[in-house]
């Protein structure tokens, strides 16, 4: 099983979205995917779950993240139904015991399951900061704060059988932030073709640095049991993907962008070079550095077809299918999303996404099976 996360330091580039195609196709691919959303924006969960059925979950979890060890007390029945993910650290963060059983995931397809995200993850983020110091002195409460994360992905790949773990996450630098790419696997940068990526690649690369050195500190300061619980390597860099770029059929590059943004396409492997060392990308040959993953497979936009998708709370490839079928059983519910009539001529240009995404999906498992 491995732990892969999506990360940009600059928010709008499409994260979410490209984090919630991935897990399906590769669920299309026969691989056993959970999506974790660790985005307090909850992007990707809004992508697969109706907010109706959101909200409950949330609604259920109120006086459990007010007040966890008191609504624990009377209310067990709670871990019956899927939960959100600060619902799973909440004991962490409490200092308190784990419970002694895994709640169900919310399951998206038979290959394909989801733990939502929580707005309230911040206050996990704080625990995080509070604590962090403790870890250098080998404290029991900072080392299971810091590596929670990976211990629910472990737990829920024994119990699931999962070949990989995806979690998105916020375009913060913050401490949450490092403790999830600092203890996943592998991560790469979704990316657009303009000045601020090429700025959020450098201060990620800048970031990445400085947290190894913090993380190597750590492991050279507690025991060999307590060393256990992080990762045996520092996070691998996977390479990046230019994703929703305006397609520009008059430009006279590979990419049909126009010239000022394929200029930029250019910049980004120099400065990945440039900023995120060697010893976090030993796996990636120089051609894989400098090519974006799927190469030219999903970087233009798909205009307005990821937001239908979102309405259905389906992939941008299922759309026809779901459409008809609200049309045809439940058309009062297309008025209530606001979902404007779609042209059946379009179908087709629906369901040509998936090729795409499996292009970049099976590009990315080429990259990631070099991983240790």
């Amino acid at each position: 099983m491995k732990i892969i996360s999506l990360f940009n330091n600059k928010g709008g580039v499409g994260k979410s979205t490209l984090g919630y195609h991935l897990g399906f196709a590769l669920s299309a691919l026969g691989k056993k995917t959970l999506m974790i959303d660790l985005d307090p924006q909850c992007n990707l969960t809004i992508c697969g779950i109706e907010t109706e059925d959101l909200h409950k979950i949330w609604e259920e979890e109120d006086p459990f993240i007010d007040d966890f060890e008191k609504a624990f007390r009377e209310n067990q029945t709670i871990l019956e139904k899927p939960r959100s993910i600060h619902f799973l650290l909440k004991p962490t963060e409490d200092g308190l015991s784990d419970f002694d059983i895994l709640p169900p995931t919310v399951t998206l397809n038979s290959n394909l399951d989801l733990i939502p995200g929580r707005l309230s993850i911040h206050k996990y983020e704080n625990k995080l900061a509070e604590r962090w110091n403790g870890a250098y002195q080998g404290d029991n409460l900072s080392i299971r704060t810091i590596t929670k994360i990976r211990e629910l992905c472990n737990l829920y790949a024994a119990k699931n059988n999962y070949d990989f773990i995806i979690i998105d996450t916020s375009p913060s630098l913050g401490i949450l932030n490092k403790t999830i790419i600092s203890t996943v696997d592998g991560f790469f940068i979704p990316a657009q073709p303009d000045m601020f990526s090429l700025y959020g690649i450098r201060n990620i690369g800048s970031s990445l640095e400085l947290w190894k050195k913090e993380f190597d500190t750590i492991y050279n300061l507690i025991s060999s049991d307590k060393r256990s619980k992080f990762p045996q390597n520092f996070v691998q860099f996977l390479g990046f993907t230019i994703y929703k770029a305006t397609k520009y059929s008059g430009g006279k590059n590979k990419y049909n962008l126009a010239q000022a943004h394929y200029s930029y396409v250019e910049k980004i492997p120099k400065i990945i070079e440039e900023y995120i060392k060697e010893p976090n990308r030993i796996h990636l040959t120089e051609e894989q550095l400098y090519t974006p993953i799927g190469d030219s497979s999903v970087i233009h936009s798909h205009n307005t077809y990821p937001s239908v998708a979102q309405s259905l709370n389906c992939p941008i490839w299922e759309v026809p299918e779901a459409y008809s079928k609200l049309r045809r059983d439940n058309p009062e519910i297309l008025i209530e999303k606001e979902i404007e009539p779609i042209n059946h001529g379009s179908y087709g240009r629906y369901r040509e996404t998936k090729d795409k995404y499996i292009s970049f999906a099976q590009s990315l498992l080429e990259r990631v099976k070099d991983l240790n």
